[in-house]
């Protein structure tokens, strides 16, 4: 079986490790777009055209299935990108968790890019399943970027900036971004208050990895030969995995768990 996740940037990392986790014999296909990283500042037509390109990258290596790891993305792109591909090739895509978060009954905040916050789908989403819940949408300009980068003193920034708009009673936190999913230990330093009880975190990565196995008719195998390679396109390039995933475990983890072919 071959899985593809496309991103603007390295925030397709989380969900590929956890697609690697669930079945260590796939072959993996990551997309992304170094060359024109961040999409969070972009209009929707720019978002539009250069996720049509990645995900066109990725659907060239025939996969089974397309996980579209990418908020802005599925927020701006997707029903464009499942006009073109689908059915021939499933998609998965991924949004701001916040149904899970508002069943703890909050108050809830939502880091996202800018792209995404404020955003009519986000909006829905918070109409639909956080209806009576207090729900604070935080912008996080330049985080992503950071992230991407490892830029250590650029997410540093990123992260204090939003961490001091977040309000301080918060009991949960949605990563409404993938690549936020790398540092989610930092934020959650960042947003925990002394002698409230422990912030919960609400990411993506698990959910559209076990969602991509059941679109396909593939049960998790943890316990399968680890033989699954793994391809990595940078703007429909083919290249080795860039240094700058390697900063953070779960880059470090795929390049141990996965031949390179």
């Amino acid at each position: 079986m071959k899985i593809a996740l496309m991103d603007s940037g390295i925030g397709l990392l989380p969900a590929a490790a956890a697609v690697r986790r669930l079945r260590p014999d796939a072959d993996l296909v990551l997309s992304w777009d170094p060359d024109g990283m961040p999409w969070g500042p972009r209009t929707p037509q720019d978002i539009t055209e250069r996720a049509l390109a990645v995900a066109a990258a990725a659907a060239a290596h025939e996969p089974d299935v397309l996980i579209v790891a990418c908020n802005t993305a599925s927020v701006h792109a997707l029903p464009a990108m499942r006009a073109r591909f689908e059915p021939r090739l499933p998609l998965i895509g991924t949004v701001p968790a916040i149904k899970p978060a508002a069943a703890g009954g909050g108050p809830v905040a939502i880091w996202a890019t800018p792209a995404t916050t404020g955003s009519a789908y986000q909006r829905g989403l918070i109409e639909q399943f956080a209806d009576g819940v207090a729900v604070t949408e935080v912008a996080c300009p330049g985080l992503a970027d950071a992230v991407h980068h490892a830029d250590e003193t650029a997410i540093d920034a990123a992260i204090a900036s939003a961490a001091a708009r977040t309000p301080d009673d918060v009991t949960t936190l949605v990563l409404g971004c993938t690549n936020y999913e790398l540092v989610a230990e930092r934020i959650r330093t960042a947003v925990q208050q002394p002698g409230r009880p422990p912030l919960v975190l609400h990411g993506t990565a698990g959910a559209v990895a076990a969602q991509a196995l059941r679109r396909i008719g593939v049960a998790p195998d943890p316990a399968a030969p680890a033989d699954g390679g793994f391809t990595v396109l940078l703007s429909g390039r083919e290249a080795t995995l860039p240094d700058t995933a390697l900063s953070y475990g779960e880059g470090r983890f795929l390049r141990s768990a996965s031949p390179v072919r």
